[in-house]
């Protein structure tokens, strides 16, 4: 997930509050009456198809063009659709309305700067209501008109209003810092990027971005060097780093990253949406993402985050466009190369996604990032031994394995485990447990894995306690540990733990069929019976149904237990 900062949960209270939520889908066929164009815009709000539902509320407003709520439907769309320009007449005329509209007043104030005209700007923000996100955003995008005015102490001031929160103080001297640099109070500018670098315990590759390119470009090598370094070692190879290491290898000066109002602007709300990037949340961190992108339209790191949320809304499509339009010099264009590798696997193009991310794997052939995701694409279709041999390749372009590692050494874990090659299974997750000791999904997999072979069976059962523990909302780690009781023959604590992963994943077949086991060994035989066929309701695998219907028929009996819902 691309964040600027990590959210607290004081900060998502208060970022929650007038967030707008915005979804859409259009039917199969357009509708002809106004009636009609409203309701295929509510039924298009089910899977988040923005463009029609605007489309067809666009025809409801025709019809109907005094309805104010009809207007501030379609506004919210066009902004979340990304026509920000088809928004502006809608935004004014909800301002004449209700002149303290929120986000309608901030795409007006965004179009000021974007135009370059600060002193309407500044005037628009001052004027403007601050509360839910608005209360940070009205004090960055007015510190951002001051700056154009060249009035560098009003600026400051501006991004004083947000002092106060818990957990903003980041995007407070984030931004503190840009200002002085574009205002060239460069010895301030040191000490608030210094500030901001030394209160962050792993600096994002964004920071890292800005950070590096004011030292780069004041010639102060040591320092650029030290950050590049830092993320580097942190967080992994990434091309942001490594192009900043061989510019100054080079002597390179690169220009600046904020180069304009409107720049500052665009980082501004980028750095908002990713805040709001959580599920609660998403909708509003769209908007923001736009609108960052209307300020900055080659904003590879907003073109990202916008494919990252259409993704997590089910448009694949949309998000592999976000991707594919990244501009190739970017040092964020691999990194959007392999998200479109995994967009292609979504639209059931796992060929194409396949051969991208082979190719890509020659392209640098010290990277392992495309080989994983290959392996996770064959996982994730059953193709467990090919899986197996993608993960082999990845594993060896990694020397000196990290904690972040910790996801390869499983993911080929659960894959050589599916291939039936136990030996190697068992060694990995060991590995990947070696790596990250307290990790969840590991704790879960090779604790069952223990149980369902009667191996280690108090260790065994003491991990998936644990991973519970850790996660007590998963409804498949639960499920494990019910399903782990049910193989101890405990069946008054696997009923208990199997209906509260009911409660969490209503409509799991597997779990459902789990609890209908251990209810019948409890001797609840009419709610066994119950849970089977709730089981069948949900559309288990098809190597599962003959099993739940014999159970039906005759019960549990003496027939083996069915499969896990471990995961993987």
């Amino acid at each position: 997930m691309i964040s600027v900062y990590r959210l607290v949960p004081a900060l998502v209270v208060t970022l929650l509050a007038g967030c707008a939520t915005v979804d859409a889908r259009n039917p199969p066929e357009a509708p002809q009456s106004a009636l009609g164009s409203y309701l295929a815009a509510q039924h298009a709000q089910i899977v988040h198809d923005y463009g029609d539902a605007a489309n067809f509320l666009e025809r409801a407003l025709a019809a109907d063009p005094g309805n104010y709520d009809l207007v501030r439907h379609t506004f919210l769309l066009r902004v979340s659709e990304g026509r920000v320009a088809d928004a502006v007449p809608l935004a004014q005329r909800i301002i004449n309305i209700d002149g303290r509209s929120g986000l309608p007043g901030l795409v007006m104030l965004e179009q000021a700067l974007k135009a370059g005209k600060y002193d309407e700007a500044a005037k628009l923000a001052q004027a403007m209501p601050r509360e839910g996100a608005q209360r940070f955003a009205v004090p960055l995008m007015l510190a951002w008109a001051e700056a154009g005015r060249h009035q560098y102490g009003p600026a400051l001031q501006a991004l004083d209003a947000m002092n106060g929160v818990n957990g903003i103080a980041p995007l407070h001297n984030l931004h503190t810092a840009l200002v002085q640099d574009y205002t060239d109070h460069v010895d301030e500018a040191k000490a608030s990027f210094q500030q901001l670098l030394a209160g962050s315990q792993a600096p994002t590759w964004r920071v890292a971005e800005l950070a590096g390119n004011f030292f780069e470009r004041h010639r102060d090598s040591a320092d650029a060097k030290k950050i590049y370094e830092r993320v580097g070692s942190e967080q992994g190879t990434i091309d942001v780093t490594t192009a900043g290491l061989d510019r100054l290898a080079k002597g390179t000066v690169p220009p600046r990253v904020i180069a304009t109002p409107a720049d500052g602007a665009a980082e501004a709300m980028f750095d908002l949406a990713g805040l709001l990037n959580v599920p609660e949340t998403m909708d509003a961190a769209l908007i923001y993402a736009r609108l960052a992108l209307d300020l900055a339209p080659r904003f590879a790191l907003a073109q990202m985050l916008v494919g990252e949320i259409r993704d997590a809304q089910q448009r694949p499509a949309e998000a592999l466009a976000l991707y594919e339009s990244v501009d190739a010099h970017s040092p964020y264009a691999w990194m959007a190369k392999l998200r479109a590798a995994l967009e292609l696997d979504a639209l059931d193009r796992t060929d194409e996604a396949i051969s991208r991310l082979k190719a890509l794997a020659a392209e640098r052939p010290t990277r392992s990032e495309p080989l994983i995701e290959l392996g996770d694409i064959l996982r994730s279709h059953k193709r467990f031994a090919e899986a197996v041999g993608a993960y082999d390749q990845a594993a060896a372009r990694i020397s000196d394995p990290k904690p972040e590692d910790w996801r390869l050494f499983y993911s080929r874990g659960v894959a050589e485990e599916r291939s039936s090659d136990w030996p190697r299974a068992e060694a990995d997750l060991k590995k990947a447990l070696a790596l990250q000791p307290n990790q969840p999904l590991v704790l879960n997999y090779l604790g069952y894995s223990w149980i369902d072979k009667g191996e280690n069976l108090s260790d065994a059962l003491g991990m998936i306690k644990h991973a519970v523990d850790l996660r007590p909302n998963d409804g498949y780690i639960v499920d494990s540990l019910g399903w782990a009781y049910f193989h101890l023959h405990d069946f008054d604590h696997a009923t208990e733990y199997l209906e509260r992963a009911i409660e969490l994943l209503p409509e799991d077949p597997t779990i459902n069929d789990h609890l209908g086991d251990a209810y019948w060994r409890a001797g609840r035989l009419s709610e066994a019976r119950y849970q089977w066929r709730r089981a069948l309701q949900f559309q288990p695998e098809a190597d599962e149904i003959q099993g739940i219907e014999t159970k039906l028929d005759q019960g549990l009996g003496a027939l083996p237990a069915s499969k896990s819902a471990r995961g993987g």
